[in-house]
């Protein structure tokens, strides 16, 4: 049975995540309750909860994540149960266009519901110190470029509308939870957004419209970084991963971005990094 995603699920997902690999932290799961419930649900047979999936809608778009079924029942259609539901809700409340990311084995799946490929999106990752990082860092660069703004300091207006150049729309919600939460990051042309979970640092929401004002964006933050970073990239921005190399992450995986309804427009030259790992945009 189809019931509501509830509190008391998010305990028993981050386990089954943990177990999969995945990168997730209870705040999504707060954040995405608090911002679009109705459209995050969960599988139940009696008191067991077999799968789950969560959505958000950002204005005329929406993203879908975390669709986790089960080990031992899954191929049974539970996932597609709940891909239905959740694009239903979505669309029910006029979103236009809903993105998500999608592995080799679950994309079958969403090609049958009709979303198309769009773009690659890979994770690279770099395991640094502070000490490596600050050598590494070039030596005429603004001090004031290594000090993460305050977000009581921050007007969140020119990052969003810099988000929704490369997105097409705007996503204020998920921006302003991310820079509540993180260490944020900003020059004249772009901003970048550094979160951290117990293995290291994740780099995103990470936006720029010029190439050599992302790269300093980049280094001021990995002065402050530690262990391993990762973050999620478009292949369709090319100058990212060229900025990537050159500072010694290499590509440890990848998904498709994929999308259901009008097209997009989307610009993944002024992306960076993605402010999620998949979940939610």
């Amino acid at each position: 049975m189809v019931c509501p995603f509830l509190d008391a699920d998010i305990g028993p997902f981050l386990a089954l995540a943990e177990a999969e690999g995945w990168i997730c932290g209870r705040w999504e799961f707060e954040f995405l309750l608090r911002s679009f419930p109705q459209g995050c649900f969960v599988c139940r047979d009696g008191e067991k909860t077999l799968a789950y999936i969560t959505s958000v809608s950002y204005g005329e778009s929406g993203w879908i994540g975390n669709l986790l079924v089960r080990p031992d029942v899954r191929k049974r259609g539970l996932g597609r149960t709940l891909m239905e539901r959740a694009v239903s809700e979505l669309l029910s409340r006029g979103v236009q266009t809903i993105w998500l990311t999608a592995s080799a084995q679950g994309s079958g799946l969403y090609r049958q519901l009709g979303f198309v490929e769009i773009d690659e999106v890979k994770r690279w990752s770099r395991t640094t110190n502070r000490r490596a990082a600050s050598a590494a860092t070039p030596r005429d660069m603004a001090p004031a470029a290594f000090n993460p703004v305050e977000p009581a300091e921050f007007d969140i207006d020119p990052a969003a509308e810099l988000d929704r150049v490369g997105w097409g729309d705007r996503r204020d919600s998920l921006l302003q939870v991310s820079f509540a939460r993180g260490e944020l990051y900003r020059n004249s042309d772009g901003f970048l957004c550094c979160q951290r979970w117990d293995g290291g640092t994740q780099i995103g929401p990470w936006s720029g419209m010029a190439d050599s004002q992302a790269a300093e964006l980049l280094d001021g933050a990995l002065v402050n970084a530690e262990r391993k970073i990762l973050l999620d990239v478009p292949s369709g921005n090319r100058a990212a991963a060229a900025v990537l190399e050159a500072r010694g992450f290499e590509v440890k995986g990848s998904n498709l971005l994929m999308y259901l309804g009008a097209k997009p427009c989307y610009r993944p030259e002024t992306i960076y990094a993605l402010a999620s790992m998949g979940s939610m945009g």
